[in-house]
């Protein structure tokens, strides 16, 4: 059955027309007021910039923000300018969440700064750039690596931007991986409380299974990450290896695209969510999204047909620089790019924003992970192609196959 784009029921539009008409006020919203940053001093919340618009703006101006138009969503190794980009996704995550925000009643600038903020650790070549560091980051260091932590290391950690407590939860607990059917948020009361989830996660990593959003606009964010990839992978599949490739798809409750599958979530999301302190999907609904992740594990993200790429390989690319990098690190060799392009650059901008912290005086494997991490996919094949030219590297699917 193919059922097209859902629309809410009139019960549950009459209700919010009625309480817009009322001016009634989500008692879940997120309180600008009650923003907490570490540094409270400075940063005060203004007409112009109130707390969580400062939040967007800070990450938006971020040095490695702009890195995401060249990291891979999904499809690495493909020359096509039709294919999302991670810069693109987080723009889409950003645009579906204020829309269930907005109607919901919540803080639409706190979803924002969220929203694109959660990916911005993100490494080259996506999850599977990801799973390479970590296996090297816990060989060197027991620590393990993921996204979801180096996206707060990024804005709270080497950048210190000062970001509220309510913003960076969010960016920690997105797990875009982990689908639920009922999200219910966890206040969270000190940065001495989300530094030891922090730790956690570095130390077990299972532990990032269980974080859970301290408001509900990080509620949003989270499930809005999944409505924003689920049919756009797959479109973007169809792109790339053809129409052919990919088996034609239907989903009673969910739709059969990209634009019915974004459509009726939301819809689904909001006439289960609201007046509520949670966010809720229905079984049907939530059913047909754990369906559709499933299948797009086994038709996309496990098919090399599709992918046309070399796991091990990246693997063995990745070791080739962590060793060399860390090597030049320790031997404290300014001519390598580790401090030409990365120690230099953190320091500089550390000093730019009175940041007394020397970079180049923290953790060695830890540097690695960093510079690794924030490289865009062009620039970590570049890097390996200048240090490791006679070694075999993964090569791109070219515009023109002959």
């Amino acid at each position: 059955m193919r059922i097209a784009y859902r629309k809410l029921s009139a019960d549950v539009e009459r209700r919010i027309t009625s309480d817009r008409m009322t001016g009634w006020v989500n008692p879940w919203c997120a309180d600008e007021a009650a923003a907490l940053r570490r540094d409270q001093t400075r940063d005060a919340a203004t007409l112009m910039r109130p707390a969580f618009v400062r939040d967007a703006e800070k990450i938006l101006h971020s040095p490695y923000y702009n890195r995401l138009s060249d990291k891979t969503q999904v499809f690495s190794l493909h020359s096509n300018d039709d294919l999302t980009r991670r810069a693109l996704h987080v723009q889409m995550v950003s645009r579906v969440a204020r829309s269930i925000g907005a109607v919901l009643g919540l803080n639409i600038d706190l979803i924002e700064a969220i929203a694109i903020g959660h990916d911005i650790g993100h490494t080259p070549f996506g999850h599977s750039g990801e799973h390479c560091l970590s296996k090297l980051f816990f060989e060197h260091t027991g620590r393990h690596f993921d996204h979801n932590v180096h996206s707060v290391r990024v804005l709270d950690g080497i950048f210190r931007h000062n970001l509220t407590l309510q913003t960076l939860s969010g960016i920690l607990s997105h797990n875009g991986e982990f689908e639920q059917q009922e999200y219910r948020p966890v206040p969270l009361g000190s940065f001495e409380d989300f530094d030891e989830l922090i730790e956690k996660c570095y130390k077990h990593e299972l532990s990032l299974q269980s974080l859970v959003p301290a408001t509900l606009e990080g509620c949003i964010v989270r499930i809005s990450d999944m409505i924003a990839y689920v049919g756009k992978d797959r479109q973007d599949a169809e792109r790339a290896a053809g129409r052919d490739a990919i088996p034609d798809y239907s989903y009673s409750e969910i739709g059969s695209n990209n634009a019915e599958i974004i459509n009726n979530l939301t819809v689904d999301l909001i006439e289960n969510s609201y007046g509520k302190d949670h966010l809720l999907l229905s079984q049907e609904s939530f059913e047909a999204l754990r369906s559709i992740k499933l299948e797009n594990y086994r038709l996309i993200y496990s098919n090399m047909q599709i992918n046309q790429f070399d796991k091990d390989l990246l693997q063995l690319m990745f070791e080739r620089l962590y060793r060399r990098l860390r090597s030049d690190l320790l031997a404290g060799d300014e001519r390598s790019y580790i401090f030409r392009h990365h120690v230099r650059f953190v320091d500089n901008r550390r000093r730019r924003y009175r940041d007394a912290r020397v970079y180049r005086e923290e953790q060695p494997d830890q540097i690695v992970i960093d510079y690794l991490a924030s490289m865009t996919d062009d620039y970590f094949v570049d890097l390996h192609a200048l240090l490791f030219a006679d070694e075999e590297a993964i090569k791109y699917v070219p515009y023109f196959k002959g």
